[in-house]
């Protein structure tokens, strides 16, 4: 038995949507809402996932809620508000969804400041990034005259990556070159935010991931690696981050002898 099998699981918090939803037994109705395969690389990983739905972040509750878990993902979902890094909003940009926006920065802020493992996914990534004062291409056909990272109808493309050698990601992945990751994304990082290093790059410069190397794991990751239900060394990696930080708020209660009074059994 090793000293974290006595231990829970890691409790993961995910970002999740708030929109209008169709259901079979209530109907259209506005609901929080997850998609299955964010939530199965979590599970598969050894962690048990919860959702952190928008919500009003007045009387401290992203400060008192984040110490609780063991880490947090930010998923994907629509564009964010430009106003947010200075911008006007590009006629491709979506509507603002102020509520989410609003939540997921002050997830992003809070888990950063904790050092509490962060892995964004995505808008995720964009998030991470706007949240700590950086910027935004609107609209990556501007760019690069195509749209080769989103299809569209909900469709994900694949493209090469390059990782910048000794990296958290190219630790993480194990190489410093992926030869096709899923995406679907029509904005990226522009300016990079305070204490982030890009991190992977498509082939025509797009950056793909960001990092914060003062964090035991703060990474995010431009493509989408709940499409790939076989690579799953990311998920694997911010698990392991996320139960390394539960073991640590744990020993103490153990080396007091406070495993009754916590609810959990010695080993």
């Amino acid at each position: 038995m090793t000293s974290s099998d006595s231990l829970p699981m890691p409790v993961i918090g995910l970002t999740s949507y708030l929109d209008i939803a169709g259901t079979e037994g209530c109907g259209t109705i506005e609901a929080a809402f997850l998609p299955q395969n964010y939530l199965a690389p979590v599970l598969a990983a050894g962690a048990i996932p919860v959702l952190l739905p928008p919500q009003g972040t007045d009387g401290g509750v992203v400060e008192q809620l984040l110490p609780r878990l063991d880490g947090v993902i930010v998923v994907g979902g629509w564009d964010i508000d430009p106003a947010r890094y200075g911008a006007e909003p590009h006629a491709e940009t979506d509507a603002p969804h102020r509520l989410r926006d609003a939540w997921d920065s002050a997830v992003v802020r809070e888990a950063v400041r904790i050092d509490l493992p962060l892995l964004g996914i995505c808008r995720g990534e964009q998030m991470l990034n706007v949240a700590l004062g950086g910027s935004l291409h609107q609209h990556l056909p501007d760019l690069v005259g195509d749209s080769p990272y989103q299809l569209g109808n909900h469709r994900f493309n694949e493209v090469p990556v390059d990782l910048r050698p000794g990296s958290q990601v190219a630790q993480v992945m194990g190489a410093t070159h992926l030869d096709a990751v899923p995406v679907s994304h029509h904005q990226a990082v522009d300016r990079v935010g305070l204490g982030l290093q890009a991190s992977a790059w498509s082939s025509d410069g797009i950056i793909e991931a960001i990092e914060l190397p003062s964090n035991r794991f703060c990474i995010g990751v431009q493509w989408h690696p709940e499409q790939s239900p076989t690579e799953t060394a990311l998920f694997d990696a911010f698990v392991h981050a996320a139960r390394e930080r539960q073991l640590g708020r744990a020993l103490p209660l153990r080396m007091d002898g406070g495993f009754q009074d916590a609810g959990l059994s010695a080993a």
